[in-house]
């Protein structure tokens, strides 16, 4: 029921988002060709067909991307519209890009018209969603009463899941306990009315529509006394299982062929959601090596004028799925830096160049890496790659250090711009790219490449 519902209710923004950027656009191309901003003829109809149908396209996808389409998790009024502003902005660089490379002919003031009505149309259209469901709601239009059987650390999870989730119109009406004293106390301001021996009882004497079972590992054997009161009662029954207590990264509930299976492990990243990341990688790739193409020209001049040795280091890292590549630098140390074994750098490395010192400090060694995420092998924001080397004995000192290989790594990240670089905690490390990985979204990255660009990437660690 709950999935049924989601996929429900997110249909429905999904189809008015797309209608009203449609109208959105024509809207603004009136305004650009038909008011008193027209001082030149109206170009051919198939450039705005194009460019609108571009639009269609990428909005929702980093919408998607940006969990717009998610939930909403209790979001307020004002956290909706501030989401709805970032979306919009990143699809209107993402749409202004595409057009740039893609069509020769668009009008660069129809899309900034556009995206200031799709922002206004989008947020308007949202809050009169969330006014709708709220007031039908409030009149109990399809609220549907809940029992949880579980009042432990699961049954409350699943209470909480339910609040943060009011918009689907789910209500939890009691719960119901082994544990005789907790009778008449209250799980997050539900009561606990009853013994599991009761559930018969409040089934028949209450309107509940559906039975949520949240049962710790030790009460399963009580399972099958529930099911057969259950059986006496036409009621939904649902299941939570306290194997998602061992779930580690992106774990949950699939699918195969009609057989439901628990994921306690899974890749964070999949589908649209990658699709999206890599067409985003591309496109601020391609731009940054366009744009910087003088930058790094005049580096690699000073690298070469400055010390004996290549302009560029290339040093085996290991990415996505345990995937190694070549990573690219500018070579900031002296030739035979690395002539004893491998090794951390240190504040004071002897082994650095003059200029290496400078360019390691300004982290503007790591420009080079723009090619590699063109290509592939890197992304723009994720964990940073790391030698094989080293990689072994991290595996050993912390148990979920390898689960960052299960998405690209990434010129700067989390961990990154909030000052892990350099000699500091790899643990600390390891927590920042997990959240990372179970918290992402294109907004996210966003969020992190702009804290990069000012400075977050400028560490007293980066040497």
């Amino acid at each position: 029921m709950f999935t049924r519902f989601q996929r429900f209710y997110n249909s429905i923004k999904l189809v008015a988002d797309v209608i009203t950027l449609a109208g959105a656009f024509w809207l603004a191309y009136w305004i650009r060709f038909f008011t008193f901003l027209s001082h030149e003829s109206i170009p051919p109809i198939e450039d705005s067909l194009w460019t609108m149908g571009f639009a269609l396209v990428i909005f929702p996808l980093i919408f998607r991307g940006s969990n717009l389409y998610t939930t909403n998790r209790g979001r307020s009024h004002i956290q909706e519209v501030f989401e709805v502003f970032k979306a919009v902005t990143l699809s209107t660089i993402v749409l202004v890009s595409v057009s740039f490379f893609v069509r020769e002919r668009y009008s660069r003031l129809t899309i900034v018209i556009f995206a200031l009505t799709a922002f206004v149309t989008l947020s308007a259209m949202r809050l009169a969603f969330r006014a709708v469901f709220n007031e039908l709601r409030r009149r109990g239009v399809n609220v549907k009463t809940i029992l949880v059987v579980g009042a432990g650390q699961l049954g409350q999870r699943v209470v909480e899941t339910i609040e943060q989730h009011r918009e689907l119109g789910f209500k939890v009406v009691g719960m119901l306990t082994r544990r005789s004293e907790k009778i008449g106390t209250q799980v997050m301001h539900v009561p606990v009315i009853g013994h599991f021996t009761d559930l018969g009882k409040v089934l028949t004497e209450s309107p509940v529509d559906q039975v949520i079972l949240a049962l710790p590992l030790e009460e399963q054997p009580q399972l099958r006394e529930i099911m057969e009161v259950l059986a006496l009662h036409t009621v939904d029954v649902k299941v939570v299982p306290d194997l998602f207590n061992y779930v580690t990264l992106r774990g949950g509930l699939e699918e195969f062929g009609g057989l439901p299976i628990i994921s306690l492990q899974g890749a964070p990243l999949e589908g649209w959601n990658l699709i999206a990341k890599r067409v985003f990688d591309v496109l601020v790739s391609a731009c940054a090596l366009l744009f910087l193409a003088p930058v790094l020209l005049i580096v690699s001049l000073l690298v070469k004028l400055s010390s004996r040795g290549p302009v560029f280091f290339a040093q085996e890292r290991m990415g996505m799925d345990g995937h190694l590549f070549k990573m690219f630098k500018f070579r900031t140390m002296k030739i035979d830096a690395e002539k004893d074994g491998a090794k951390f750098a240190t504040a004071d490395d002897p082994r650095r160049t003059a200029l290496g010192t400078f360019l390691r400090k300004m982290s503007i060694d790591e420009l080079p890496q723009f090619w590699n995420v063109f290509v592939g092998d890197m992304s723009l924001v994720g964990p940073r790659p790391e030698r094989p080397v080293f990689i072994e004995e991290f595996k050993k000192q912390i148990p979920r250090y390898h689960l960052r290989h299960m998405v690209k790594a990434g010129i700067t990240g989390w961990a990154q711009i909030n000052g892990l670089r350099g000699d500091t905690s790899i643990k600390d490390r390891i927590d920042y790219d997990l959240y990372y990985i179970e918290n992402w979204s294109l907004m996210f990255d966003l969020k992190i490449l702009v804290r990069t660009a000012l400075g977050g990437f400028l560490s007293k660690n980066a040497y």
